[in-house]
This record gives C-alpha cells, sequence and structure tokens, in this order.
C-alpha cells in the first residue's frame, strides 16, 4: 500500500521520504504479552489499594515519568466512578533495545516502533472489561500528531506500529482514538525486561500447548501438554510468531491470549491478589519498567481502577483482535469494517461483549470454566455481520454480540496455543 505522508515543511526536511521509508521497514518485532494490560495496570492499582495510601505513593514514584496526553483536562478532578462511558486505557509496547543486545544490537536500531497496541475498556458499572489487539500492520490514518519538534503528522494510510515513532505515546492515542471514536485519557509504555520482571514476579504461568511449537528465532521449543513459563521463557513464548498458528502477527495475537487467560485465572484462582509481597513485587516490577501518562499519576486514580477492575467475573473480561482482513498484495491488514463498527459501537455504548468467532488461528479451545457465550435475549445496538445472522445469538440490553469475523476469548475460557514445526514454516 503506498502511503501518503504529509507532514509539515519542516518534518518534511528533517525526515526525508527516503530515509523515513528506510527506517520503517525493520521488522524485528517482538509480541509483548496482553497480560500488560489486565496484569500490570490492574496489579499496580490493587497493589495501591491494598498496600494503603503511602505504599500507592512509593509505588507511584518508580514509574519513570510522566508523558502528556492532550486530552487529560476532560477528566481533571474526576474520579473513575465519576466517567462517563467507562474508562479507556491504552498500553503501548514498545520495541525499545536494550543496551545489553539481549535483543539485539542497540546501535543498528533504526527507529522506535510500538509493535504493541492495546487497549482496555471498564465498563461503567464496572461489571465488564474488555481488550482489544490492534495488529502492528494495521494500515491506519494518523491524524495530525504533534510530532514533539513543532511540525504535525498526517497520513492516510500508514502502519499503527509506526505512530509511536512519528509522535510517541500522545500520537499512538490519538491515532486509537480517530479509528474507534472513544476518548482516550490514560495510557502507559513498556519495554522487554518488563515482560520478564512481571512473569518473575508471578511465579510464572502454566500454558496449554495443542501442538508442538518450534521457533529457532525465539528459541521456543516445546511440546504439547502444560508448561509453567517464567521470565526469558515467558517473554520468548509471548514474542514467538514463527511456531504458532500461520506465522503471522494476527496468529501470534491469539496465542498472547491464551497466555493471558491463563495469568488471569491464575490470579484470581491461587490468591496472589491477597498477598501483599508478591502484589508490592509486581507493582515495583511494572512500574521500574513503564512509563506512564500524567493522568496515571495519581494514586487516586490508580486505587480506583483496582475497584474497578477487581470482582470482574472471568467471563466478562474479554479479549478481541481489531477486525481486520489482508490488503490486496500482502504487506499488511486493514480494518474490517463490518466488524470494527459492530466492536467501536459497543465499546461506545460500555456494552459487554459476546464473542460469536472463534478464537483465532493461534489458539484453540479447550474448555471454559464460566457462561463465556452465555445467550443474551434481547436486541443489541451493535450492528452485526449480515453473514453472522444465523449464528450470533441475540443480545440483551447492555450486552454485544460481536459477527462471527471476530475473534477472541475471554478470561473464562481455557484455550490451548496451537504450535507450527519448522517443517512446515
Amino acid at each position: 500500500m503506498v502511503d501518503e505522508l504529509q507532514a509539515s515543511s519542516r518534518q518534511s526536511a528533517k525526515h526525508p521520504p527516503a530515509l523515513r521509508h528506510a527506517r520503517l521497514r525493520r521488522r524485528n518485532a517482538w509480541a509483548l504479552p496482553l497480560k500488560a494490560v489486565v496484569t500490570t495496570i490492574t496489579v499496580i492499582a490493587l497493589s495501591a489499594l491494598s498496600i494503603s495510601a503511602y505504599a500507592a505513593w512509593d509505588l507511584a514514584q518508580t514509574s519513570k515519568g510522566g508523558v502528556a496526553l492532550g486530552n487529560e483536562d476532560a477528566i481533571a478532578g474526576l474520579s473513575i466512578a465519576e466517567l462517563k462511558g467507562g474508562v479507556n486505557l491504552l498500553l503501548v509496547g514498545v520495541d525499545k533495545r536494550p543496551a545489553d543486545g539481549a535483543f539485539g544490537d542497540p546501535e543498528e536500531d533504526s527507529g522506535v516502533l510500538n509493535d504493541v497496541t492495546m487497549l482496555l475498556h471498564i465498563a461503567e458499572d464496572h461489571q465488564s472489561a474488555t481488550v482489544v489487539s490492534f495488529p502492528r500492520d494495521l494500515y491506519v490514518p494518523i491524524p495530525g500528531c504533534d510530532d514533539g519538534d513543532g511540525g504535525t503528522i498526517n497520513a492516510s494510510s500508514q502502519k499503527i506500529n509506526t505512530t509511536y515513532f512519528y509522535g510517541g505515546l500522545a500520537c499512538t492515542v490519538k491515532t486509537v482514538e480517530h479509528i474507534t471514536g472513544l476518548t482516550i485519557p490514560f495510557a502507559a509504555e513498556i519495554e522487554f525486561y518488563g515482560v520478564v520482571a512481571l512473569s518473575n514476579a508471578v511465579g510464572g504461568v502454566t500454558v496449554c500447548v495443542a501442538d508442538k511449537i518450534e521457533d529457532q528465532y525465539t528459541g521456543t521449543f516445546l511440546d504439547p501438554g502444560e508448561h509453567t513459563l517464567k521470565g526469558m521463557a515467558a517473554l520468548q513464548f509471548l514474542r514467538t510468531r514463527h511456531g504458532v498458528g500461520d506465522g503471522s502477527d494476527l496468529t501470534r495475537i491469539s496465542n498472547q491470549q491464551v497466555f493471558l487467560s491463563a495469568l488471569v485465572r491464575k490470579l484470581t484462582a491461587d490468591g496472589t491478589l491477597d498477598n501483599l509481597t508478591t502484589l508490592y513485587s509486581l507493582a515495583k516490577a511494572a512500574l521500574a519498567n513503564m512509563q506512564l501518562s500524567n493522568s496515571l499519576h495519581d494514586p487516586a486514580r490508580m486505587v480506583s481502577i483496582a475497584m474497578a477492575l477487581k470482582g470482574i467475573p472471568l467471563e466478562n473480561i474479554t479479549f478481541v483482535q481489531y477486525p481486520n482482513r489482508y490488503v490486496e498484495g500482502g504487506g499488511g491488514v486493514e480494518i474490517e469494517t463490518t466488524g470494527a463498527d459492530a466492536l467501536n459501537e459497543a465499546l461506545l455504548n460500555d456494552q459487554r461483549i459476546v464473542l460469536s468467532g472463534g478464537s483465532g488461528g493461534g489458539a484453540l479451545v479447550e474448555s471454559t470454566t464460566g457462561p463465556a457465550t452465555a445467550a443474551p435475549t434481547e436486541t443489541s445496538s451493535a450492528t452485526p455481520d449480515p453473514s453472522a445472522s444465523a449464528t450470533a445469538e441475540p443480545a440483551q440490553t447492555g450486552v454485544a454480540t460481536l459477527p462471527n469475523t471476530v475473534t477472541g476469548t475471554t478470561a473464562g475460557t481455557v484455550t490451548c496455543s496451537k504450535g507450527r514445526t519448522l517443517d512446515n514454516q
């Protein structure tokens, strides 16, 4: 697809098209686990709630400093409970290479990209939550981002993972706001070693593998069965692309959801959220590897987020991949409008999401622990896909059943990774 970047004259002078094109072609991407949305932010908030106001203040001081989003004035002085339409928070995983060279030569790094972009929506009644993953190669418009040096970035079609490169965290937030119609006043970014630290702090996560995973790029080799992963092994499992599904970033997303759903079940089943020592370790590990928007630096807000998240039933925590389809000629994906319109409308209307489609090409459903696909009974305001009308169950007020073209899972659904061997690569 031909990029149509229309930057200011000053920005154009600084970044000639040829140079910018070369920088954006680097595909040394990694995949940050979806767990960061539910776990990192939730644990920080829960720790603040459980350990007392002083500990909340201490945890806030551990973070790397604030980032201005440009839309935070609208929520100034408001508590989470006073926010109409629920809470929207964007988590961005950036591919900054650490100086130790563990993820490639930092001297050869040609630009920082947001290869993981995830939106957390908490319903206003605090009875459901939705986590939306945006594929890194999704072509989207960039709506007039400030480049931080007096210039403005506009593009009719760029991959979403370039938004951080062009305008930092605020640009990624603004772009997601533009394509969803939501206002997103909270955001955070995280890097490689945050994943390692968090998985160590939680004591590892047991994942289910349906088929053998073989990936020589990340060093991930797992036989069918259950595996408890922590540290670098957990990070590499979540980075693996060649070893799952069809080897694409799209099936990697559904593989990440295998890890996330298992993590959430672990946190709720073994008393982790009631263990003050573990909670504090998790929060410290998260904040040491994150940079928060200014709106998240208030410990009272973190406490409120904890109160909003704590107690949501597993089956009401839904993970979904933003609807997409491959562009003609390859090289990326574009928005699949029927599914995207239904998802956007459901989020704007603050509805609980019910999935009628599958779990994605990188995962297989093993079992459910709750009514993850419970049948609603009244009409939803979300627009269904006509092709899905025969299979999608009707929805009650406050619930939206998405078209069957939309893939995802819930925390109450046990999924297993669909592996891929070297012979098939």
